[in-house]
């Protein structure tokens, strides 16, 4: 065998042991009574979020663009939606920056719609999303953020393989996750170096099959979708055990690590249909 291809036989070997000896910390006891802001919840996976938090007791706020979706959700969890007037560029409803009475979590989880497809040159959209999907995610931690000192809160940033893994189809969007990945990494280290005890989570996702990306993504990959209910657990538990990243499903930590050390474009390529328009 030669030696990188020792080197990925090792490293999935550890990642593989690593993951089979883990014990998951986490409590859902813990999230009673928690203060929880939650963007881009009337669907997929920040429906599936609310759905989380409510059953372990949380006290939610909800937040989405789309108020007469938000008002179909079960009645219990609508006393916490927000749905003033907003900026257009801001792609949610939100009434206030932080629930009353403080914040525990900052759960940034919002999306702006993508165009799944070959780069065609439209700068205003990829300007337009990287407004939703990360100068928004920005102006709401930052709001957020003094608050969250004072509880010893979390930030919890909903992103993407495609944040850390260029992928085709994907220009604009991965641009956006890339640009998260960045600033919220960063962010964690200045926090820490000030002291402050707020925890940020990044949470890589692979393929959800919520509607939206089932709709966008058919015919052009040949990847198994993970169920939207199963992410959101994994991204509520990663918050609240404060650790640094999230992936899911699991499998996805592996593939990156095995990216790291030897990319190949070739067999990323072979997940995709390039015949598709």
């Amino acid at each position: 065998m030669k030696p990188i291809g020792k080197v990925l036989c090792a490293t999935g070997l550890l990642v593989g042991l690593l993951a089979y000896y883990w014990q998951d910390p986490f409590n859902p006891e813990s999230l009673a009574g928690a203060r929880v802001l939650l963007t881009g919840a009337s669907a997929g996976i920040g429906e599936q979020m609310a759905y989380h938090y409510a059953r372990f007791g949380a006290e939610l706020v909800l937040t989405a663009r789309r108020e007469a979706v938000l008002q179909k959700l079960p009645q219990p969890l609508l006393p916490g939606l927000c749905s003033r007037p907003r900026p257009n560029w801001l792609m949610f409803s939100c009434c206030q920056p932080v629930p009353p009475g403080g914040l525990d979590y900052l759960v940034l989880n919002h999306i702006g719609a993508n165009r799944f497809q070959m780069w065609a040159g439209d700068v205003e959209f990829t300007r337009w999303l990287m407004q939703v999907n990360f100068f928004s995610y920005v102006a709401l931690a930052t709001a957020a953020l003094p608050t969250l000192e004072k509880s010893n809160g979390s930030l919890v940033v909903v992103s993407s393989l495609a944040g850390k893994i260029a992928t085709p189809f994907t220009t604009s969007y991965s641009a956006t996750k890339f640009a998260l990945d960045g600033f919220f990494s960063s962010l964690r280290h200045e926090l820490m170096m000030q002291k402050k005890n707020v925890s940020v989570t990044l949470c890589i996702l692979g393929l959800i099959d919520t509607e939206s990306a089932m709709e966008s993504t058919r015919g052009k990959v040949h990847i198994p979708a993970s169920p939207a209910s199963e992410a959101a657990l994994a991204i509520i538990s990663g918050g609240a055990t404060r650790v640094q990243q999230v992936f899911y499903p699991w499998k996805l930590q592996q593939v990156y690590y095995l990216w790291v050390l030897a990319p190949s474009n070739q067999v990323l390529q072979s997940y995709y249909n390039y015949s598709s328009p």
